[in-house]
């Protein structure tokens, strides 16, 4: 083994080596290897994730585009596409918090560019450490103001997303970024080079060497004595840039001589010319001296895997080469034609007359080998689920403000006020006013969309963990009036080399796609980030569910706030003694552990029919869901949001077993939904419920007076001033801020 191939050695194993070798026929030189190991990473490759990934169900009525491509899209009638992606910006945001975040944006926009969609919509996943610890803080700061100067600077709106503080992400961060586009449906483009003798267009920024190793960084956990030597491998954004960027490429595609198109994100060049060529059964051939640089001395290797922003590729027809030259000259952006598509099967790379690599566009691509990850249950797991059960407060209140205030369940106003969340003016409903985002298509068509993971159930339980993921997102959609769609997740975790580890990954797809599959939702596309790693301590596993509804009529779409005095507050399912996980447990008690609520799709499935029928009647005016901090959360958010107050009765709140005042409270049962109802209609929702074979409860009714009170029977279990609630509540983040 020679010293260059010992060098590169990060993800490529001595056996894969050896591999590669066999395949080629032939010793790789030292640009190819590189080229190698990039492609076989994890991180491009998901050589570890790939067989438990065939658990999806991917296609369905809606489903256009499904995985393998850039992003997925669905059909939403009308002649319109939604383009959707979710992906993962993790490593580089834990050492540049601002410049990851801010390419994360860039990097997935691009994505959606790359099927020949508008981008419309950006939401953000989000996970930190505890709020209090100063590092954490200072993630959390710079982590939304990338997203907010990116987002803004580019003109699309940031609608929704969520954050998540727990100490299981002390030293890794989780950022993901979800975008949404728009494009007539049979104007998608797919990156497939397709047609030997098409040219090859590179656009954009120049080339740097930003970026370079960016995908073997991601493959591969951080340590504290790597990150300043891991800085090289954080790509710089430049938001001005992609917005001439997003014009340039809209115009060009108007002319129909754009064949293929593809994002040069993750493996540069490498990536985009292998996968595109792949796909197509065809070759490639790539001259570095035609590709603008901005940095002097830089080598092939090093052209070949940066990762600089703001870059596409493009495959167009023969003799157009000028028409399109002319268009992004008039952006003021770079553009060189620097191929051709090839009968070959080969991705050659030439530095003028001399050619420098030569690598088969499959072996790169698609011939990377499978890791089949041995999976172990953790020995302590059932030690972090068989808890000592704590006392019944004494003082309710108190306690009903603690899990308030807490910076997972509280305002997250302070994050959504910094994004241009109407620029388009596709907004129909606001950050913080809906479970979900809704946006406006074409006249009465709408699109809701929305993220969501609870990571603390799936580490006590990652199989209904991740089921739960999937139910959570869906129920969100269903309260605005969304058909749930589609599905595209991002699944973080830490090395799957730790049997440990791979046993939470395997058993939260296995939840995922159950759920998925149950609710007959597909999984159009996503992403897998391993090795959410610091000095051996993993985050906690989050595997983060996108998801894209359809609305018909946005004008019924309800938000979360109640509407009138008078009117009754019904529940829609069952609540049970499931605290594991919980914020109350975690909040008020230092409990992290117990056994998370789980699930059922079968009922999960009809409740969802339930309030879509509700909400298409016109009966439900309000609805919410029931998750994260329980009933108690969910009844003062519908409060919050409108001002006015409400009286229920736990009593009347539907068990199958009796319950204390605290688990009625602040249980996270799934498969709840609460409903504001006028008096004269409840009795025709309790009919729909029926129909469906899920349960409804009527349990107090909506107040003039801003009070909150909560009583059994006739004992007053707590009374609050919404005032109270609200300051609490609203305060929260902005306390450590």
């Amino acid at each position: 083994m020679t010293t260059t191939e010992a060098a590169i050695q990060v993800s490529l194993t001595p056996e894969e080596i050896e591999l590669a070798k066999k395949r080629m026929g032939r010793k790789l030189n030292s640009t190819e290897l590189f080229m190698v190991e990039t492609m076989w990473s994890e991180h491009c490759s998901y050589k570890s994730s790939r067989p438990l990934l065939k658990l999806f169900t991917t296609t369905g009525k809606h489903v256009l585009v499904g995985p393998g491509y850039d992003a997925g899209a669905i059909d939403i009638g009308d002649g319109w596409a939604v383009v959707t992606k979710i992906e993962s910006h993790n490593h580089p945001s834990a050492i540049e918090p601002y410049s990851g975040a801010a390419t994360g944006i860039g990097g997935i926009v691009r994505d959606i560019l790359s099927l020949g969609a508008r981008p419309i919509a950006l939401l953000d996943s989000l996970r930190f450490g505890s709020i209090e610890k100063e590092r954490s803080r200072y993630l959390f700061d710079w982590v939304v103001k990338g997203i907010a100067d990116y987002g803004n600077r580019i003109g699309v709106p940031t609608v929704a997303g969520e954050v998540e503080f727990d100490e299981g992400f002390e030293f890794n961060p989780l950022v993901n970024v979800m975008c949404v586009g728009i494009v007539p449906k049979d104007k998608i483009v797919k990156a497939i080079a397709e047609h030997p003798g098409d040219s090859v267009i590179l656009v954009g920024s120049s080339t740097g060497r930003d970026g370079i190793h960016g995908v073997t960084f991601a493959s591969a956990e951080l340590t504290a004595a790597a990150e300043e030597v891991s800085r090289p491998a954080v790509q710089i954004g430049d938001p001005f840039t992609k917005k001439l960027l997003i014009e340039a490429v809209l115009e060009a595609l108007a002319s129909g001589k754009v064949h293929g198109l593809k994002d040069l994100g993750g493996g540069g060049l490498t990536c985009a010319s292998s996968e595109m060529s792949s796909k197509g059964n065809t070759g490639m051939e790539i001259d570095i001296s035609k590709i603008p640089k901005r940095e002097p001395g830089m080598v092939p290797y090093e052209v070949m895997l940066s990762e600089s922003q703001e870059r596409m590729l493009l495959i167009v027809e023969p003799g157009s080469e000028e028409e399109f030259i002319k268009i992004f000259q008039k952006y003021d952006l770079n553009v060189s034609v620097i191929g051709k598509v090839t009968d070959t099967g080969f991705v050659v790379v030439k530095d003028g007359d001399k050619i420098i690599a030569k690598v088969q566009s499959r072996l790169l691509a698609e011939d990377s080998p499978v890791v089949y990850r041995e999976a172990k249950v953790p020995i302590d797991i059932e030690k972090l689920r068989d808890i000592k059960e704590p006392l019944e407060p004494a003082d309710l209140k108190s306690v009903f403000l603690k899990v308030l205030a807490s910076p997972t369940i509280a305002s997250k106003e302070w994050i959504y006020r910094q994004y241009d969340h109407e620029v388009q003016i596709r907004t129909v409903i606001k950050p913080g006013y809906a479970d979900a985002a809704v946006l406006r298509i074409a006249d009465k068509k709408g699109i809701a969309i929305k993220t969501d993971c609870n990571s603390l159930h799936v580490k006590l339980d990652p199989y209904y963990g991740g089921a739960g993921a999937v139910a959570e997102a869906a129920r969100n959609l269903v309260c605005v009036g969304a058909e749930p769609a589609a599905i595209v997740d991002c699944l973080n975790f830490g090395n799957p080399e730790k049997p440990e580890v791979f046993w939470q990954f395997s058993e939260a797809v296995r939840g995922m796609a159950d759920m998925a599959k149950g609710l007959e939702i597909p999984v159009i596309g996503g992403n897998v980030s391993f090795y959410n790693e610091t000095e051996g301590v993993a985050v906690n596993p989050a595997p983060v569910v996108g998801m894209v509804g359809v609305i018909e009529d946005i004008a019924k779409s309800p938000t979360m706030g109640f509407k009138n005095s008078g009117n009754g507050i019904v529940i829609i399912g069952e609540t049970k003694k499931e605290l594991g996980g919980s914020q109350y447990y975690l909040k008020v008690h230092g409990i992290r552990g117990g056994y998370p609520p789980k699930t059922d799709p079968p009922t999960e499935k009809q409740t969802l029919l339930t309030i879509l029928e509700t909400i298409k009647s016109g009966y439900a005016l309000v609805a919410h869901d029931c998750s994260e901090g329980g009933l108690a959360v969910a009844l003062v958010e519908m409060a919050i949001v409108s001002g006015l107050g409400f009286t229920i009765d736990l009593a009347k709140v539907l068990v199958r077993e009796p319950l204390k005042d605290s688990e009625l409270l602040f249980s996270e049962s799934h498969s709840r939904i609460v409903l504001e109802v006028k008096q004269e209609n409840i009795e025709r929702v309790r009919s729909i419920a029926k129909k469906f074979g899920v349960k409804a409860s009527v349990v107090g009714e909506v107040t003039k007076d801003p009070i909150l009170i909560i009583k059994r029977d006739n004992s007053i279990v707590l009374t609050c001033a919404l005032s109270d609630a609200q300051s609490v509540w609203t305060r929260s983040i902005p306390s450590y801020m």
